[in-house]
């Protein structure tokens, strides 16, 4: 079938925002695109401030023209299009940028006691805290090798808190080979190490929480070059249980007297070993994540990972054991996200491609069920110019997520939409007058957190703040 310039064809509109339009047939033009069609809605909504809204047909956005879309999909003017419209996402637009000596490894944007807070951390080994006016508020030196990622959670007050009722946990991994807690007052602006966990032999690559409401304890993953996955509590230990690392040999004098600190203060931070080791990655693991639990009990206990191996693997952690494995053909993944859903995954790899699995299990068991991930769980597949070397979740959004490449760009995408980003901006970007006097350049985006409209980007440039406002709206 062929549809001319000159066709018409019937739509039906419908929504899940709060502007539904009373059910009727409209006959428009196929030339229409996406501008064409948001005018029709608003004008039919009599909105006083216009909405810009996207259409999606099929479950597909429409990037050209309605001509374009039923020739592709071999549609004739016979047939009625039914079209859902969503809330466009708006332009983003830089709010601030936060300088840092060195380059920033991780990057949190949260709310810590009623308090806008980002919290950074960096290849120089500290962690630092900024409100919302860019105010540094404290710092704090984690690790005398570089941090490669953090995370946080807030005291729960339970027993199992390491941490007092006023204070926050960060936790961080770092190329020492171990990763640090450390209590944050935010009150009194004030840190104190309370932990180091102790299992690779191998820098970390990353540290990452139990962010689900529905998990029953707070638990910490971290994945190392090693190939081992750790996974922990965070209960402070009565006594060291783990053994203090030999001293190097012929070490000079300042590195005795740092060590000699060190290990003072290693009096004060009791050594913890994990809960349990997940054994399965052939190669260097570069990311892991615990699953999304909401509305799903089964997830409690799962996660995720991924490796340079080219493989994708799902874990029980209560037992310990690989569930399923993924196999690709030469692409070592770096790294691994949840979007805003039970059973979708993003993953990026060194061939500069995103791929997006639905981990929905088809069988059913009386055993305990477990997500299924193959090559076919392979939903769709983006590709962009830059290594994407990290991604970030939408926080209301489950189709949309955000990835940071070695380019320096940061790409919003819509997985309804694979042949391009639907939004991008230069992060780190000097202004004209550096470029003019040669100090310009791209910065690697190496961190990304996404929350509440503001995207935050930490990399060779510092730390970049993006407002990136999204519709109320979740659409699956």
């Amino acid at each position: 079938m062929v549809v001319n310039p000159g066709d018409n064809i019937q739509v039906l509109f419908s929504t899940k925002t709060e502007y539904p339009l009373p059910e009727q047939r409209f006959m428009l033009p196929v030339n229409w695109k996406r501008y064409h069609l948001s005018q029709l809605i608003n004008t039919a909504l009599g909105l006083s401030q216009p909405i810009p809204f996207d259409f999606l047909v099929r479950s597909q956005i429409l990037r050209g023209s309605l001509e374009d879309w039923c020739n592709e999909n071999d549609i004739g003017t016979e047939s009625i299009l039914e079209i859902e419209y969503i809330f466009s996402l708006l332009p983003p637009s830089r709010l601030s940028v936060v300088p840092h000596p060195d380059w920033v490894s991780g990057v949190s944007y949260t709310n810590l006691k009623g308090q806008d807070t980002f919290v950074t951390s960096s290849y120089g080994g500290h962690v630092r805290f900024f409100d919302a006016a860019r105010s540094s508020l404290h710092s704090f030196r984690a690790h005398n090798a570089p941090i490669t990622s953090l995370c946080i959670f807030a005291s729960n007050g339970s027993q199992e808190s390491i941490s007092e009722d006023e204070e926050t946990i960060i936790a961080t991994s770092s190329h020492d080979n171990t990763a640090r807690l450390t209590a944050y007052n935010s009150s009194a602006h004030s840190s104190r190490p309370v932990a180091s966990l102790h299992l690779h032999t191998a820098p970390i690559s990353m540290i990452s929480s139990s962010s689900s409401t529905s998990s029953p304890k707070s638990l910490l993953l971290t994945a190392g070059w090693d190939s081992l996955i750790g996974l922990w509590d965070i209960k402070i230990p009565s006594s060291h249980e783990v053994p203090a690392p030999q001293s190097l040999e012929n070490e000079g004098a300042s590195r005795k007297r740092r060590r000699v600190h060190q290990e003072n203060e290693e009096r004060e931070v009791k050594r913890k070993a994990p809960i349990s080791v997940l054994k399965s990655h052939k190669a260097r693991v570069t990311s892991v994540v615990f699953a999304n639990g909401e509305g799903d009990e089964k997830n409690v206990h799962r996660a995720y990972s991924c490796s340079l191996d080219s493989t994708i693997r799902s874990w029980d952690v209560e037992s310990g054991v690989c569930l399923n494995t993924a196999s690709f053909s030469e692409k070592p993944f770096l790294s691994l996200v949840t979007l805003n859903s039970p059973s979708l995954l993003v993953a990026s790899s060194t061939d500069r491609t995103m791929s997006v699995l639905d981990t929905r299990s088809s069988s059913s068991s009386n055993q305990i069920s477990s997500d299924t991930i193959s090559n076919s769980s392979l939903r769709a597949s983006l590709s962009q110019q830059g290594t994407p070397s990290v991604l970030a979740p939408s926080p209301v959004n489950s189709s949309h997520f955000a990835s940071g490449g070695y380019d320096g760009i940061v790409r919003v995408w819509d997985i309804r939409s694979t042949k391009e980003a639907i939004a991008s901006f230069r992060a780190g970007e000097s202004s004209n007058e550096d470029k003019t006097n040669g100090k310009g350049g791209d910065s690697k985006v190496l961190a990304l957190s996404w929350d509440r409209g503001v995207l935050a980007v930490g990399g060779e440039g510092g730390l970049d703040i993006w407002r990136v406002p999204e519709g109320t709206t979740t659409s699956r």
